[in-house]
């Protein structure tokens, strides 16, 4: 009989964004649904490439058969190296692997290859993935594009197992405005610099939005006064929750595209606030929604092409709110919830 769970997980430490509030959502159903949960989490390092290593074996050095004299009926492992703890009942849910090891691996995003001994240290996560993931007594992806990917690289099998963004029970339609909404950290990976540099290329007056902490926010700003489009986009930093929900609400339609993404809480949010969303072909995850011209529309991540993309649905605003209608019915028909998903977890322990 299972009572104690455990999410093991790991945390860069004073970071928070989409994988933090995926863990926190799983800790709450399952209280909900009657277990006794907890969350450990330990910090993750992954400068030099030899501190990767250390975390993978401070996970796998862990006992966690019991803890105060409880046992430890499951453990359900989230993020690299957190899911390679060793336990005789274990379940994984993987959001991403050490991604710099894999899809990343080589391109503008990647920390590791620049390192003399990256290359050394990337054969040894894959190794380390292709031993022990397979050990779990059932495994679970995050989305399609993370099961795409465990099986490209690994050979492994996974099952996809969606779950609500974390906004579901607060995003509403409201207003259409004239403004194209991008909610994310301003980072690389994130590519917010395509709508700056597609801003110039506008020939409509729709306006672009982009809310979210940075790490490096004068980049940012210089971009805009680069491409000399301040009467255009505005860099609104954080923003409050219910400020969150009314840009949401009332945007003509909404942008995500980062590049090969695990999930896409914005595709999500964005389909439940009934607004179109383009998304980037090579976006992985946050496609995985959209059909191109029926939910939102799917473009090559190139700053002309989103031009003419954005220009199209300020130019057809009943088209942008028919796709924005069909997104928000598509993704309530599919019923997203907590309670499948720790059924399904639960289920995989055996």
């Amino acid at each position: 009989m299972i009572s104690n769970v455990l999410i093991c997980t790991t945390q860069v430490p004073f970071t928070t964004g989409g994988a933090e509030s995926h863990v926190a959502g799983l800790r709450g159903a399952l209280i909900e649904a009657g277990y006794n949960a907890e969350v450990v989490a330990l910090p993750f390092k992954w400068y030099p490439p030899s501190e990767i290593m250390q975390s993978a074996l401070a996970w796998r050095l862990l006992d966690l058969s019991e803890a105060n004299g409880k046992s430890i009926d499951l453990v359900i492992g989230m993020k690299f190296p957190a899911y390679l703890v060793a336990h005789e009942r274990k379940v994984l849910w993987i959001m991403h692997q050490y991604r710099a090891a894999y899809n990343l691996w080589d391109t503008p995003f990647d920390d590791l290859s620049n390192y003399p001994d990256g290359a050394q240290v990337r054969q040894w996560i894959q190794q380390a993935d292709n031993r022990l993931i397979p050990l779990a007594k059932k495994v679970f992806a995050n989305s399609k594009t993370v099961a795409e990917r465990l099986r490209h690289y690994n050979h492994i099998e996974s099952e996809p197992l969606y779950h609500p963004p974390p906004r579901a029970g607060s995003l509403r339609c409201g207003e259409q405005g004239d403004y194209i909404f991008y909610p994310s950290r301003l980072e690389p990976q994130k590519r917010q610099e395509l709508l700056i540099e597609a801003a110039q290329h506008l020939r409509t007056p729709v306006k672009i939005v982009l809310a979210g902490g940075s790490a490096d926010p004068k980049r940012y700003e210089s971009l805009v006064k680069k491409h000399g489009v301040a009467d255009r986009v505005c860099l609104r930093g954080f923003v409050s929750e219910p400020e969150m929900i009314d840009l949401y609400a009332d945007a003509l339609g909404i942008c995500y595209v980062p590049f090969d993404e695990d999930y896409g809480y914005v595709t999500l949010e964005g389909m439940l606030s009934g607004k179109p969303v383009v998304v980037a072909r090579d976006g992985g995850g946050a496609t995985e929604f959209i059909e191109h011209d029926s939910e939102g529309l799917i473009v090559e991540p190139e700053p002309r092409a989103i031009a003419a993309t954005l220009d199209s649905l300020y130019s057809d605003r009943a088209r942008a709110r028919a796709m924005g209608q069909r997104g928000r019915d598509k993704l309530l028909a599919m019923n997203l919830s907590w309670a499948n998903v720790v059924q399904k977890l639960i289920s995989g322990a055996g």
